[in-house]
């Protein structure tokens, strides 16, 4: 019976919901950049490209981009490489999935895909953010893990 639900979970602390929010929020600047730069790419030069291969490409590069914004701050905390890459895929690797399939879905969704306009971005990074959010508050509560 060890996979019942703790019952006295509490989904109510703010203190972790801002530190959770701040977690996501750096995973959601790594991942906008990647995902954001290669759907822009696309966009700016015009390569004759399949949508779907644009976005997958878009996520795949969301989650480089993410894992090196998420190394660089672990290192300037002072963990040594290692230690700091192995933390940025292990801790947040869900959240970044998540994250990178829902910003995308949301642009497929509104626009077809692979389109970057002024009113879809904000949209796309909201939909980014709340996504994890309460998978990171979860962890955060659960296990006092971060990634930052």
């Amino acid at each position: 019976m060890d996979n019942i639900v703790n019952p006295t979970f509490n989904w109510s602390c703010n203190h972790t919901w801002k530190r959770s929010a701040k977690n996501t929020a750096w995973c959601l600047l790594g991942c906008a950049i990647g995902d954001f730069g290669t759907i822009l790419f696309f966009q700016l030069t015009e390569i004759s490209f399949p949508i779907l291969g644009i976005m997958t490409l878009a996520v795949l590069n969301g989650l480089i981009t993410s894992v090196m914004l998420e190394t660089i701050v672990l290192l300037r905390q002072n963990l040594d490489f290692s230690k700091a890459f192995k933390t940025a895929i292990g801790m947040s690797f869900i959240s970044m999935i998540s994250m990178e399939i829902m910003m995308n879905a949301t642009d497929y969704f509104l626009t077809g895909g692979a389109i970057l306009t002024w009113w879809v971005i904000p949209i796309m990074l909201l939909v980014g953010f709340l996504t994890p959010w309460p998978y990171n508050y979860w962890r955060l509560k659960k296990f006092n893990i971060v990634c930052h």
